[in-house]
C-alpha cells in the first residue's frame, strides 16, 4: 500500500499517518516503574554470552573462546532490569579487546563490572564471570606428549559506595585421574582381616584400587 501524498511517515490500514519517532519516544519504560510487590533482587542478568577474547602475554597474544555470565542487582523500587545493556557492555568492551588485547581475563572482568554499574545507574552491585578453554602440552608418566584441556575461570564483583570497589578472582578447572580411596580402604581392611601382618605396613603404603576421572577446581 502506498503512502498518502505528502505524508513522510508510516501509513497503516486505518488510512492515518503514524509518527513512528513520536510513538517510540512515548513508549512506557516498564523496567523503571515501581513494582506492586517491592523486594530487592540480588542477581539479574544473562548467561552464556560467547565472545573471542585476545589476551596479551609476554611472548605472544592468545585468542580465547570465552563464555560470559553478567549480573547486576535490582532495588525494590525498580520493576526490572534493562538486560539489553548487559549485552551492549559485553559487546563494546570485548570487541575492543580484539583490536587492543587485554592483560588478563580478570582485568577484562574488572572493566566489564565497573561499566555495568555505569550503565545501570540503579544498581549497587555487579558480578561478571568469564570461562575460557585453554590447551597446554603435557608429558605423561610414560613419556607421551599430548595437548591437555584446561578451563580458565575469572570473576569480578563491583560494589557501589563513595567509590566503586572491585574484587577480582582467578581459577582453573582441570580434568585428571585419581585413585579411588574408598576401594583402597575396603581392600586394605579385607587384607588386614586375612593377614594381621598387613597392619605393620605404613599407612601410605599403596594398596590395589581403581582409577577414576575427576574435575578439580582451584
Amino acid at each position: 500500500m502506498k503512502d498518502p501524498p505528502g505524508c513522510g511517515r508510516t501509513f497503516i490500514s486505518t488510512g492515518r499517518c503514524l509518527d513512528v519517532a513520536r510513538s517510540v519516544s512515548m513508549a512506557r519504560d516498564v523496567q523503571n516503574e515501581r513494582p506492586a510487590n517491592s523486594f530487592r533482587l540480588t542477581k539479574v542478568g544473562v548467561r552464556g554470552v560467547a565472545k573471542p577474547v585476545q589476551v596479551r602475554r609476554p611472548a605472544r597474544t592468545v585468542t580465547l573462546p570465552t563464555m560470559f555470565d553478567v549480573f547486576v542487582d535490582v532495588p525494590a523500587s525498580q520493576r526490572g532490569s534493562h538486560l539489553s545493556r548487559h549485552l551492549e557492555v559485553i559487546g563494546e568492551i570485548v570487541d575492543d579487546s580484539v583490536r587492543r588485547p587485554v592483560p588478563s581475563l580478570e582485568d577484562l572482568c574488572h572493566t566489564i563490572a565497573t561499566a555495568l554499574l555505569d550503565r545501570h545507574e540503579y544498581a549497587s552491585t555487579s558480578e561478571v564471570w568469564a570461562r575460557a578453554d585453554y590447551f597446554l602440552e603435557r608429558t605423561s608418566p610414560w613419556g607421551r606428549k599430548s595437548l591437555e584441556p584446561y578451563r580458565l575461570v575469572a570473576k569480578a564483583t563491583a560494589k557501589r559506595g563513595r567509590s566503586v570497589t572491585v574484587h577480582k578472582a582467578i581459577g582453573v578447572e582441570v580434568v585428571g585421574m585419581t585413585a579411588c580411596p574408598c576401594a583402597m580402604e575396603t581392600i586394605r581392611l579385607e587384607l588386614e582381616q586375612r593377614s594381621p601382618d598387613i597392619r605393620k605396613l605404613p599407612k601410605d603404603f599403596p594398596i590395589i584400587t581403581h582409577n577414576q576421572r575427576n574435575r578439580t577446581t582451584l
